[in-house]
């Protein structure tokens, strides 16, 4: 038995265990990844984090009103203060650590993204979260009582369920250990999920593939809360083809730093939709590139970089300029091929202001909670700040949690192994693969970007049938790791699609056509026209989507 179970080890697994750690060495922490402690969707993160810096120009009021404006009202206003407040603690901690950060002489070199009034971008050339990776990675070796195990795969959360208890809480997982070639369990007093998304369940995302929704499955297994998940915030530029079966997400500094979006005929199209143009919140760019890629019957959009010298290209976004000079694509002269991907969740398990969930002993922190900051759709840059300060506060909990009435040790012990099939390394499921195919091209098609009432009816019935029949192979195979992601993907998709149906507005992310409002507007006016009015930091929505 241990203290602290962390499932996952992105920046907000990590963080909370360097944390932990700190504060009481004397406390038993396992890490568990999926596969190597590195892959996950932090060190794909290019952009960077938005914290407040320069106070002069810029204000905790106004990344609050930012924020709110940019989850089209929907956001936890108390959530979003107290994140945006904590933001530079948090941040000067990460770069005590040894994070390192753009300069400009003595001055950070702070970049705007869509959807921000103010530069407040902290960003490493364009591989931000690459290099935090690292950071915390040698970080969190450097304490002896954590250990970190490799190539395990989340299977179930250990609850009453499987002790026949009525305790509410959660007693560690059944993780698979492809080592060991088995399902094994870990008791702990407290398990965390630090999981992240399920962008895979989509055909086309900026995820890596080991987002799968792990968590997100097991916790709806565990009947803990999930909120907002139909909630799927689309990356509005991400590179046409992919490189090594991978997409490749340009970031939206490059936006920031002067390149436009432009249709065929070469001509911008964004100002149109929304007077921020090419820097409004992703919501609107995302659906403004689709709609133009629908319209002319292309497969995507130009992104001219041209305002950007080579020098500026090379200096702030070395990892794009060297990518697209790899496919035969020069910058600034030539223009990037760009498509929406799926990118992030604002939905999630439900959890207060500690991270904890509906369940007891159970926390979930980072892209597979649900906090209330992103609201309907997150703004730039808030993900890597909200896995932060979280972190930092599931924490503090957890060791305050620790010290609280647990249940006695012979309690742990008496939990019993895992009792199915067991698992096998070997053992080839010829079906695995279509279904999970089947169910993407699904999710792309009838669940994007883009809904109808008649298509969410018709990826019910089809997703429906595949989870029929992955519970059929799942009956009567022993669990595989692809197995045991299908698994979790269709039943995150198949919660995903009866929540949408439940949708009957318009809000950020989520674009229902048959909740449309037949005005007399041309084909491009489609965009968000609420009325917002941001005074002393209060702030009114007079009305919803309207087009």
């Amino acid at each position: 038995m241990i203290d602290i179970l962390v499932i996952g080890t992105g920046i907000s697994g990590l963080t909370y265990a360097i944390k932990i750690a700190e504060k009481n060495p004397k406390i038993k922490l396992t890490l568990i990844s999926k596969r190597d402690v590195n892959e996950g969707n932090t060190q794909y993160a290019q952009g960077g984090i938005a914290v407040v810096n320069n106070f002069k120009k810029d204000s905790v009021e106004k990344h609050v009103n930012d924020t709110i404006a940019a989850g089209d009202g929907a956001c936890n206003i108390e959530v979003v203060r107290f994140v945006i407040e904590e933001g530079n603690r948090r941040l000067n901690e990460l770069i005590k650590w040894g994070a390192e950060f753009d300069k400009n002489k003595d001055q950070f070199d702070l970049l705007i993204e869509g959807g921000h009034t103010e530069k407040r971008i902290f960003h490493n050339k364009d591989q931000t979260g690459k290099q935090i990776q690292k950071v915390l990675n040698d970080k969190v070796k450097s304490f002896p009582n954590i250990t970190i195990l490799e190539n395990h795969t989340l299977v179930d959360l250990i609850t009453d369920h499987h002790l026949k208890e009525n305790k509410k809480r959660c007693y560690g997982a059944y993780v698979i250990s492809q080592e060991k070639e088995k399902i094994i369990k870990i008791v702990s007093k407290i398990t965390v999920l630090s999981s992240g998304g399920a962008g895979n369940i989509y055909s086309q995302t900026t995820n890596p593939s080991v987002s799968t929704g792990d968590g997100l499955g097991a916790a709806y297994r565990a009947k803990v809360l999930i909120d907002y998940l139909p909630y799927v915030q689309f990356h509005p530029t991400t590179l046409r083809d992919k490189i090594d079966d991978k997409v490749f997400l340009i970031t939206e500094a490059v936006r920031g730093a002067g390149a436009k979006l432009r249709d065929f005929n070469g001509q911008r199209f964004m100002l149109k939709i929304d007077p921020r143009g090419e820097l409004a919140s992703r919501d609107i760019v995302a659906r403004g590139i689709q709609k133009q890629i629908q319209k002319s019957n292309q497969r995507f959009v130009w992104l001219d970089g041209s305002e950007i010298s080579k020098e500026k290209w090379k200096s702030k976004f070395p990892n794009i300029y060297n990518t697209c000079k790899s496919i035969g694509i020069n910058l600034p002269k030539d223009h990037i091929p760009v498509v929406p991907a799926a990118h992030y969740f604002c939905g999630g398990i439900k959890v207060n202001e500690h991270s904890e969930t509906s369940l007891k002993g159970l926390y979930a922190i980072g892209e597979c909670s649900y906090t209330g900051l992103h609201g309907a759709n997150r703004l730039a840059s808030n993900s890597l700040l909200e896995a932060l300060v979280f972190s930092h506060r599931a924490a503090m909990d957890g060791i305050r949690s620790l010290k609280r009435t647990m249940p006695y040790r012979n309690f742990y012990i008496s939990i019993p192994e895992w009792k199915g099939e067991g698992y096998s390394n070997n053992n080839i499921i010829e079906n695995i693969k279509s279904l999970r195919l089947d169910l993407q091209e699904t999710m792309t098609n009838l669940v994007g970007i883009f809904k109808t009432v008649k298509g969410l009816k018709k990826a019910e019935r089809k997703i429906n049938d595949i989870y029929k029949k992955v519970n059929r192979i799942y009956s009567n195979n022993k669990l595989t790791n692809d197995l045991c992601e299908l698994r979790n993907m269709v039943s995150i998709a198949y919660l995903m699609i009866k929540k949408s149906q439940e949708i009957k507005e318009n809000r950020g992310v989520f674009f229902n056509y048959n909740y449309v409002k037949k005005l007399h507007l041309s084909d491009y006016n489609f965009q968000k026209c609420s009325y917002r009015n941001f005074s002393n930091g209060i702030v009114s929505i007079h009305s919803g989507w309207k087009y």
